[in-house]
């Protein structure tokens, strides 16, 4: 008997007096005992008053280090999780993508956060903003960590990845955490939050876990906090109807119910490639988790005259389909949750069932080896709708299991039409090899989608599949399905932060976020700059070079060499007549090379390399006779391994009277003192 425990404020508490009982969905055996009295109030203030200022204390950078360790670690121990998994009905295929791939996300996060995010405490969102004529008055939006907690409410079909897509973003944004899973899978979510919890990796009140009821918890929330939730519509809008998150406006996310689509373009025939994957995918949607996924796909729309060929093709594969006892490697197809779950799943498809008919998988003929009443076993169910358009049910209820509705389109903006009646979805897919079929449909659908998978015989091999959420977009949708996002990279990290609107002088922006800003103090180092190791180098260090007086042969040479002899460098009258230019002028890219010759310390040093140039601009052209110079500040350094760092370099390129002629930012790798 399992004993899942919550984990408040430093130490765990077992089950109480009122715990509940979870049975197998494979045997109908009693599994677990769950449900702990918790204080709500003693986990909020742990989490705020210690959890939250540690992790705010680390930057960005830290705390990406800290997510690839986490992630490491439990990779490390994902058999002990894998051991449990079956108790949930779910083959270790089901489990690869609860418990690999809720790893996999931790680590896509913490790349993300080293990759993407400064090596500080603030996050610059866009660029400076110029607010005056002179420039002594700017703006910057920027974000900090909420000084809250994120409570994530999750969903009982993925008890690992459900945890960890939520945790990775909070964490690294600096906030801490309070993971409620569902009850019927809890006690595989507590062996993944166990680990993590001895791992000793996070600090104090990073996160604490609640195995049971929340009790008043919501009523405690307040503006700096952050609730999101994955499950059903009917307890999404419970939640937000909290008379405490209505009042604080405290943030709310939902991933809810879904009716997913799946569309075979128009060209898609028998023998294409195309064709093959809609059914391949189809059949993987319905068998995968049990179909107990909410990116599942739920209506399988096909041109009219296909029908028939799909629902052959289908009901074949599905017919191959081994339903069985999830430990044994040769099942595909293990049991649903719970017998409420699939209770559940039936009061669903007979609703289905009163405007479709049931082409394949027969429930009340279904039997496999010893199975009982107490089991939670269930065929794949493939319905067909002739009339989509009359119908409501099929586009309204959604039969949380392995089932899925067939139905006819006549053309591309009415495969599309029909997707968009399920009211909102995660996710809508596309298995087409005419691009115009893809973009009708695309602008037909999106506004109405979360996510468009679209699949054709290009990306077969490498595309990861109508139902996997990947860390690097987005995961939620309109309407039906929540309204809200999830996950998507650097997105998703922005949920636990606040963006406020800075206003200063220069000086203060670039005091304020670390970084320098043009018009802030420039600073003359010791030496030059490149001379300098990362640790050393300080921000608004400042070159200003020598000039260099750019000449018609010069102009020349380059063109020749290069072989860029593009009219405006090489021919007066053509190049007076382009309102761009006064005459023949410089190539942008000789005066690029002019200026690394103007601020370049050529002796081996710090500086191990350039690897990039961001955002480069011309202002002005530079004619022959002109002269240019340089000035060369740090702007900004980012540790990247142990043994050096990135330095950003705002690079200006003036002429003879000041004016501005180019912008750009230089990207240089330097060696850490010593």
């Amino acid at each position: 008997m399992l004993t899942p425990e919550s984990y408040q404020a430093g130490r765990w508490i077992g089950p109480g007096a009122g715990a509940q009982i979870l049975r197998s969905p494979v045997t109908g055996e009693e599994i677990a005992r769950t449900g702990s009295e918790i204080e709500p109030q003693a986990m909020l203030d742990h989490a705020r008053d210690t959890g939250g200022p540690a992790l705010r204390a680390m930057g960005f950078h830290d705390r990406a280090r800290m997510l690839k360790a986490l992630a490491q670690h439990l990779d490390a121990r994902k058999e002990e999780l894998y051991a449990l998994n079956p108790l949930t009905g779910a083959t270790r295929r089901d489990g690869w993508v609860d418990i690999d791939g809720g790893i996999m996300t931790v680590f896509a996060f913490a790349s993300k956060g080293r990759r993407e995010m400064p090596d500080g405490q603030v996050y610059l969102d866009g660029g400076t903003e110029a607010l005056s004529r002179n420039g002594t008055f700017v703006g910057q939006h920027m974000a900090v960590p909420l000084r809250g907690v994120g409570v994530h409410i999750n969903a009982f079909n993925f008890p690992v990845w459900g945890m960890l897509e939520k945790l990775a973003p909070c964490l690294l944004a600096g906030v801490p955490a309070i993971v409620k899973p569902a009850t019927q899978t809890s006690y595989l979510t507590e062996a993944a939050f166990r680990m993590i919890v001895d791992s000793g990796i996070l600090p104090e009140g990073a996160v604490q876990l609640i195995v049971g009821r929340t009790g008043d918890l919501l009523d405690r929330l307040g503006a700096q906090d952050v609730v999101s939730f994955t499950g059903s519509a009917d307890t999404a809008l419970m939640l937000r109807q909290n008379p405490a998150l209505a009042r604080n406006s405290t943030r709310f996310i939902a991933e809810q119910d879904s009716l997913n689509a799946a569309i075979l373009g128009p060209d898609a025939g028998p023998d294409s490639e195309e064709f093959k994957l809609f059914v391949k995918e189809a059949v993987t949607e319905m068998t995968t988790k049990a179909g107990q996924k909410c990116t599942a796909m739920r209506r399988l729309i096909v041109p009219a005259d296909l029908i028939d060929p799909v629902a052959e093709a289908l009901t074949g594969a599905l017919a191959k389909v081994t339903v069985g006892n999830p430990e044994d490697r040769a099942v595909r197809l293990g049991a649903l949750a719970s017998l409420s779950q699939k209770a559940d799943v039936l009061e669903k498809a007979a609703a289905i069932e009163t405007e479709a008919r049931r082409i394949f998988g027969d429930p009340d003929a279904f039997a496999i080896h010893d199975a009982d009443p107490a089991q939670a076993f269930l065929p794949p169910m493939l319905y067909l709708c002739d009339d989509p358009d009359a119908a409501r049910a099929v586009h309204s209820v959604e039969a949380f299991g392995p089932v899925a509705t067939l139905m006819p389109y006549r053309d591309a903006p009415h495969a599309a039409a029909l997707a968009n009646r399920g009211g909102g979805s995660l996710v809508a897919s596309l298995f087409t090899n005419d691009p115009q079929v893809a973009r009708t449909v695309a602008l037909e659908a999106a506004a109405w989608h979360g996510r468009l998978y679209i699949n054709d015989r290009t990306s077969a091999a490498e595309a990861t599949g109508h139902g996997s959420p990947l860390p690097h977009m987005i995961h939620g949708g309109p309407g039906r399905a929540g309204g809200g996002e999830e996950m998507g990279g650097i997105r998703g990290v922005l949920h636990y932060m606040q963006r406020t609107a800075v206003q200063g002088s220069p000086r203060m922006i670039s005091a304020l976020t670390g970084q320098w800003t043009a018009g802030a103090p420039e600073v003359t180092g010791p030496e030059h700059p490149f001379r300098r190791s990362f640790d050393d180098l300080e921000i608004g260090e400042t070159l200003r070079s020598d000039p260099r007086q750019v000449t018609l042969d010069d102009i020349e040479h380059f063109a020749h060499f290069t072989g860029d002899t593009f009219y405006a460098h090489m021919d007066q009258a053509a190049a007076e007549a382009n309102p761009f230019f006064p005459g023949r002028v410089a190539h942008g890219y000789l005066l690029l090379s002019f200026a690394a010759g103007l601020f370049v310390q050529p002796d081996p040093g710090p500086v191990l390399a350039n690897t990039g140039l961001n955002a480069l601009a011309f202002m002005k052209p530079v004619s022959p006779g002109d002269s240019v110079h340089v000035r060369l500040t740090c702007a900004r350094k980012t540790r990247r391994t142990d043994t050096y760092g990135e330095v950003a370099w705002a690079v200006s390129l003036y002429n003879q009277d000041d004016e501005k002629v180019a912008d750009y930012e230089l990207l240089t790798m330097v060696a850490y003192r010593g």
